[in-house]
């Protein structure tokens, strides 16, 4: 099964004029995938802790630059035997491979407030280049507590062979027992980063009497 986008993520590009900086909250934050299980349904499952941080160019959209970094053995498919066995070197293999990334390296306009993201995705140790459709981001907001917040949506898929991980069991009617193709799903809620104050030291006083030599 898969991975990571879905990092979305250090390879920014150096000195955006208008870029600010975001970073993924983890907290409203969700890194889904599904797969076709018996060819009859479909198995979903989530990676439960995500970090990732996008650089936003409001004045060039298309200058703006993604990381995301996804922990696989943080998978959650809702059934333990399942989770154990997606950590296995069956496929994660997550003692080896212990993180997994996705680096932009294009951002396209495809419509209004919807991008087309082209990044490289490493996971299983191998870099492959994915295609990401993203909604968004949304226009920043400011939340009760002080922050100001975007949201972001993004989707793509993947052919898990390209990565190595090729397990699966042939089925008595010549299906599979797990599909190949993994749909990824992102919604993302990103938290902008502030930079930090920068101590001045006090302004003299004009009005400050000059100093008195020491009479002798």
């Amino acid at each position: 099964m898969f991975v990571a986008l879905v990092s979305m993520g250090a390879g920014f590009l150096p000195n955006l004029a208008h870029a600010t900086t975001w970073e993924l909250d983890p907290s409203h934050t969700s890194v889904e995938f599904s797969v076709r299980h018996m060819m009859a349904t479909t198995v979903k499952g989530q990676f439960e802790k995500v970090k990732g941080t996008l650089e936003f160019d409001d004045k060039d959209i298309t200058k703006s630059t993604i990381e995301v970094t996804i922990d696989p053995a943080s998978v959650n498919t809702h059934e333990p035997k399942r989770d154990a066995h997606l950590k296995s070197p069956d496929f994660f293999d997550v003692s080896k491979f212990p993180t997994a990334t996705f680096k932009s390296t294009k951002v396209q306009k495809a419509g209004k407030n919807k991008l087309r993201v082209t990044g490289d995705l490493s996971l299983h140790g191998i870099t492959k280049p994915v295609v990401l459709d993203v909604e968004g981001p949304s226009q920043p907001y400011q939340t009760p507590f002080g922050t100001t917040v975007r949201g972001i949506h993004a989707t793509g898929k993947i052919d898990r062979k390209d990565f190595q991980i090729t397990w699966n069991k042939a089925l008595d009617n010549g299906g599979l027992l797990v599909g190949n193709e993994v749909s990824l799903d992102l919604n993302a809620e990103v938290s902008e980063k502030k930079a930090p104050a920068v101590e001045t030291a006090p302004a003299k006083s004009a009005d400050a009497p000059a100093p008195t030599k020491p009479s002798k």
